[in-house]
């Protein structure tokens, strides 16, 4: 059974290569405001800072059924 939790999935993207490379939970009651971090980016090779993103990879999204 699903866990009952205010935390949501969120992706941090780098603001250098705009990728995703981190993922993280989040409260929304106590940090309502983006999150920004600084955290190490590998494409870039360097720290920079990452922002908040929805987590979205189409998991959720029902697809048609093949015939």
């Amino acid at each position: 059974m699903a866990k009952n939790t205010k935390r949501k999935n969120i992706g941090l993207t780098c603001e250098d290569c705009a990728q995703r490379h981190y993922y993280s939970r989040k409260n929304e009651q106590n940090t309502p405001d983006k999150l920004s971090l600084k955290k190490f980016c590998p494409t870039t090779r360097k720290v920079t800072t990452h922002t908040e993103t929805k987590k979205n990879l189409g998991r959720n999204e029902v697809k048609p059924k093949k015939r």
